[in-house]
């Protein structure tokens, strides 16, 4: 969750969004002790794969709920400061693992499913079910477009090495040391980017983002909610190593190419508990909300989840460029495109989500024809 959604979120009663962030997928938990038991007896790595992806599910949920319990015993700074951290803790954790094992593919394309996800399909699911049976919906148009600015100004950062690789070299391939240097310096813009945000956000302008103060919650106690963000944090790596370690068995088993699990596969479970609450908020007809979790989540990947993974990738000796290939940086220039135009009249209906939502699934497809 990125600082700029901060207010938004204290303006829903924060009882209701974190329970609701876990609870009604917990029952996903069960396939925690299965992929274990799966691995043990050396079962096929395509039963691994899925039983570890649905079992990051709840446990991405439960962070989320975690880190907002904490949130309300730590002050609005600090409280902003762990929900703009941990918002998308699940994704880098997956993402480790596989910088460790040298996917970088899959690590790449997970980045640019997050964020042609979170616009396409979560948006379009969420204005689908909220605008259903409701003639239109109304957000913050000046609010979501200052978020979409805020998000296309970050892409355009984003994807700026794969532009310098195609114009130089003529081809979006990984050029050794130059990109990778490159890469590295604006991950460093990135990082600088996101920083500031938060200043801008907790401290210099931090009274047009928090009308409300935070109340505290009944649900867990301060030690509580530590030792679920510790456990859930753990699980969470602990799963991520059996689905990393069991991707190449499942896409030669399931004739699927990394770059479509990282794409949609990987991109989808890291989000699902945060992205199936966009769209309980948008039924409640919470628009501004849901718009806003949509477009923050994906302003976060590009400011702080990218440039993170790049600094870990050198950390662990295996350096990872930001050239992204053709199909991602078409796909997520559409799905910004998107974004504006959605925004534009601060109105939403169900035919408008329907048509985000054609527009993830044809995506997909193409991703799913890609070779490699």
């Amino acid at each position: 969750m990125s600082p700029s959604d901060i207010g938004e979120r204290r303006a829903e009663p924060p009882r209701t969004f974190a329970f609701l962030k876990a609870s009604h997928l917990n029952w996903l938990l069960l396939f925690l002790p299965v992929s274990g038991a799966l691995t043990v007896v050396h079962a096929p790595h395509t039963w691994i794969f899925v039983t570890a992806a649905l079992a990051i599910v709840p446990l991405a949920g439960l962070i989320g709920l975690a880190t907002e319990e904490l949130a309300t015993y730590t002050g609005p700074a600090v409280g902003g400061l762990l929900n703009a951290s941990f918002g998308n803790a699940t994704e880098l954790i997956i993402a480790f693992f596989a910088l460790r094992a040298g996917l970088h593919e899959v690590v790449k394309a997970s980045l640019s499913g997050s964020i042609i996800g979170n616009i396409l399909l979560v948006l379009g699911l969420a204005m689908f079910a909220g605008g259903w049976g409701r003639k239109r919906q109304r957000f913050d148009r000046v609010h979501a477009g200052a978020n979409a600015a805020m998000l296309f100004l970050a892409v355009v950062a984003l994807v700026m090495p794969a532009v310098f690789d195609l114009t130089v070299y003529g081809s979006l391939e990984a050029r050794g040391p130059l990109v990778e240097n490159l890469s590295l310096l604006v991950a460093v813009v990135l990082m600088a980017t996101y920083l500031a945000s938060l200043v801008f956000s907790l401290k210099t302008h931090h009274e047009l983002l928090a009308e409300e103060p935070l109340r505290p919650l009944a649900l867990l106690s301060k030690a509580g909610a530590v030792w679920l963000l510790l456990g859930a944090t753990a699980l969470t790596a602990v799963e991520a190593e059996l689905l990393v370690g069991s991707i190449h068995g499942a896409t030669t088993a399931l004739g699927m190419s990394e770059f479509f699990v990282g794409v949609i596969v990987v991109a989808v479970i890291g989000n699902a508990a945060e992205h199936s609450t966009a769209v309980i908020m948008a039924r409640k007809d919470k628009m501004d909300l849901a718009v806003s979790v949509c477009t923050a989540s994906s302003t976060q990947i590009a400011l702080f989840v990218a440039p993170i993974l790049v600094f870990l990738s050198f950390l662990l000796g295996q350096p990872m460029s930001l050239v992204f290939n053709a199909f991602e940086v078409v796909g997520i220039g559409l799905a910004v495109l998107a974004l504006s135009v959605v925004s534009l009249d601060g109105e939403s209906n169900w035919f408008e989500g329907l048509q985000l939502v054609a527009v993830y699934v044809v995506l997909a497809i193409v991703f799913y024809f890609v070779p490699g």
